[in-house]
Order: structure tokens, then sequence, then C-alpha cells
């Protein structure tokens, strides 16, 4: 049986969700994906899960409506901060992944606020991908990289990892992604090449206990040997 400690979570499906149980538009299955985040968070949680990370906002997520794009952020703004309180209570460590610069002032602040108070935290981290993209990633981490000055011999792996928005983290060994598409969509590119990939139909607003159980099923049932 394989050992799981770290999830990474593509959240798909909530606007499809909306229109299939006739809502007014996609803010309603954002809304609905959030009350699903908050719920599959505590049960990883309670499963002893080490590491969740999830994807909340890409950079190509940009382009849609503003009035879509400004829901979804004001849902990271009430994460951020409402709920941080409770998971310092629960010992949890937060950390935003992504570009920060790409966010408005007030909730660079939040994440900001978030992360310090998290900062030492010890039960278990929750990384939230927030205008994030994998190849914009690997990009920032080989600007890092130059301005540090190492010499080309010297880059190497470990060195790039180090770099990465999850650096001192251990990659997912799971990656689950809602919704009915097959692939990454620019997500932990580089932390997932070996990562046990989960698909399910089920939009991400109904992926419940029961559809994370299928999924850690899915994965006890592989025995890993990273390509060797």
């Amino acid at each position: 049986m394989s050992q799981i400690n770290h999830i990474a979570m593509i959240m798909d499906g909530n606007r499809r969700w909306a229109k299939e149980h006739g809502k007014l538009g996609p803010i309603a299955g954002h809304q609905a994906g959030y009350k699903r985040f908050k719920e599959i968070a505590e049960l990883c949680r309670k499963k002893g899960i080490k590491t969740l990370t999830v994807y909340a906002l890409s950079t190509e997520n940009w382009k849609r409506t503003k009035e879509e794009v400004g829901a979804l952020l004001g849902l990271l703004r009430f994460a951020l901060e409402k709920e941080i309180d409770q998971l310092h209570n629960d010992n949890v460590r937060v950390r935003i992944l992504g570009r920060r610069t790409d966010l408005p002032d007030d909730l660079r602040e939040s994440v900001r606020k978030a992360q310090e108070l998290t900062a030492e935290n010890t039960g278990g981290d929750l990384n939230i991908a927030i205008s994030y993209g994998g190849r914009a990633e690997i990009v920032d981490a080989v600007q890092d990289i130059v301005k540090q000055g190492i010499a080309p011999d010297k880059i190497d792996e470990q060195v790039v990892a180090d770099n990465l928005y999850t650096a001192g983290q251990d990659d997912p060994d799971l990656v689950i992604r809602c919704g009915g598409q097959k692939r990454l969509s620019n997500f932990l590119l580089w932390q997932s090449a070996y990562s046990e990939i989960y698909f399910t139909d089920v939009f991400w607003p109904d992926f419940d206990e029961n559809e994370l159980d299928k999924a850690l099923s899915f994965f006890e049932e592989i025995k890993r040997n990273f390509g060797k």
C-alpha cells in the first residue's frame, strides 16, 4: 500500500455544475465550490494528509469576465480574512503559490498576514494557488537563480526545486482533477513529474467524502517505483 502525504486538487467544474443545476450564473458555482473546498480540506486533515494544494485561480483565469474574476477574488479574500483564525487554531500553515504582484493591494496584504500568522504551525500545510501557472513558476524560478548568480554548472534539479513556490515541500503524491477533463492545465508541472493522477467526471461542488475515498483507494492500489 502506498503512503500518501500530499494531495493536489484541480477543482474543476464549478461553472458547469451551476448550469446543470439551473443557477443564474457561474458565481453560484464558485460559491458552491468554496463550500466544498472547506469540507474537503477538513476531511484531508482528519485523514492524515499532511499537505493539500488547491488550484484556486490560474494565470489564465484573469481572462474571464470582470464580474466572475471579482467574485473569485472575493471568495479568496474571505477565506484569507475570515477563515484564517480557524486554520491557525487547527495548527495549519498556509502558503500562497503564484504571482502575488498580479493581485489587488488589499488581497496581497491579506496573503502576507495569513502567511505570517501561520508560519510556525506544524499540523499540516495548505497551499492555495492564486494567479498561478506552472510555466510561470518555472520562469520565476529561473529568474531567481540568475539573480543569485549561481553558475550554470552548479544548477541541478535541487537548485530549481529550491526556487519554486513550493520550496521545502514534498512533491504531490496524488493529483486529483474533477470535472471530466484529463489534463494538468498548467498546474504543478515540475512537482507532478512522478505524481499519480486521478481523473473523475464529478464536478467539484459534488466531490464529497465518498469521491475522495475513491481517489484514495485508487492511490493505495498503486505500487510506486518512480521510473525504476
